[in-house]
């Protein structure tokens, strides 16, 4: 097949790693495969490497394809889709992301492309931003689930939004968990000692880590409001935070205010090859994201057992189960975050218990061929038809 995939933003990010990661499913299954995608600019690094070291992935780039809403940009960028869709010719065009979902999708039915899929990776609506803009999206993606002819959701939670927003029907639903290298997390042999002494932990400390962009709604300062007097009394109670973006800065400042600067390492940016690693020098990865499709981070964390402390959003619970793989709170109830984190820390075992659980559910729902081979059989489903 030629399959064509969409994506705004080839960044180091959830969403992308999961279409890099099927595009070079594809790419080795025979396919012909392309990834088209806007530029990519700023902190939080790029997929474009790893994309193209494949060798059989065509990174294509359209100069319109923003993340912002830009109408008279984004009409501009719906007629250099369908130029692409045309001239590449693809039988499958894949879309990932809102921005390039919507615009993808309408370009691909436009040019009547025989099997149009979209993932949903997290929805563009949500509570924290204006409802002048949620109407927008939740009207654009209405639109364009009637231009493709099924919707991936990687996790169930993404479906039932969808539908309770009138987005789609539920025959076009299918939920396809994202994928990770399993091995790479499982198997990973880094001396824990080691990596903890290269980022200036000692092995008495206890490390809780972050696994994300230092942005808006990450939760960086919910960590912060929960945790951060018990570092102030404890400086064996530490922070690693992993991830770079816009708001580096400024939590830096509030680190320093809180007198926390020496007691949080912040690593910038670091390739997808190294959070194995930086997993193993953790004693508990703690993800107090607002919003979520479902969190590769958790998963990775499983798989390495690594105890997981996360927000209670949209799909996390899929995989962190309350009690059972992991803790959940709800977002805002710094109280209960600042608990959770505790009861890790005081009940090792019973982490560990709990990681383990985790790990087993994790090794095959989440294991990147099998995502791989039911896209497959998705694509297949719908050009048989």
């Amino acid at each position: 097949m030629r399959i064509m995939h969409i994506s705004t933003r080839l960044i180091l990010g959830g969403s992308q790693e999961n279409t890099v990661l099927s595009c070079e499913g594809q790419a080795t299954d025979g396919h012909d495969v392309s990834i088209v995608h806007g530029p990519i600019y700023g902190p939080e690094g790029s997929l474009q490497a790893r994309a193209a070291a494949h060798g059989g992935i065509e990174l294509i780039e359209s100069a319109n394809l923003c993340r912002d809403l830009a109408p008279l940009r984004d009409f501009r960028c719906l007629g250099d889709l369908k130029s692409l869709v045309r001239s590449w010719a693809p039988d499958v065009v894949h879309t990932h992301s809102s921005k390039a979902g919507i615009l993808g999708r309408m370009a691909a039915w436009a040019c009547d492309v025989p099997c149009v899929v979209h993932t949903i990776h997290g929805l563009p609506f949500h509570p924290y931003q204006s409802w002048w803009r949620n109407r927008i999206y939740i009207a654009a993606e209405r639109m364009a689930a009637r231009r493709c002819h099924r919707i991936a959701c990687v996790a169930d939670a993404m479906r039932d939004q969808a539908l309770a927003k009138g987005i789609g029907r539920p025959a076009q639903f299918e939920t396809i968990y994202s994928g990770m290298e399993v091995e790479r997390y499982a198997q990973c042999d880094a001396d824990r000692a080691e990596i903890r002494a290269s980022l200036g932990l000692d092995e008495h400390d206890y490390v809780v880590g972050t696994i994300s962009r230092l942005a808006e709604l990450k939760g960086h300062d919910d960590l912060l409001d929960a945790i951060g007097g018990a570092m102030v009394a404890d400086k064996r109670l530490k922070l690693l935070w992993v991830g770079d973006g816009w708001w580096r800065a400024r939590l830096e400042r509030r680190l320093a205010s809180m007198g926390l600067a020496d007691q949080v390492v912040l690593t910038g940016l670091v390739e997808p090859d190294d959070i194995p690693r930086h997993l193993a020098a953790m004693d508990l990865l703690v993800h107090p994201s607002w919003r979520e499709g479902l969190p590769r981070t958790v998963v990775q964390a499983l798989l390495a057992r690594t105890p997981v402390v996360a927000h209670d959003v949209d799909g996390t619970g899929e995989v962190c189960i309350d009690g059972q793989t992991g803790r959940l709170v709800a977002p805002g109830d710094h109280a209960a975050l600042r608990a959770a984190v505790e009861e890790s820390r005081d009940d090792p075992a019973e982490a560990a218990r709990q990681a383990e659980r985790g790990y087993d559910l994790c090794k095959s729902r989440f294991d990147g061929r099998l995502m791989v081979e039911r896209l497959d059989e998705l694509y297949r489903s719908i050009l048989g038809s």
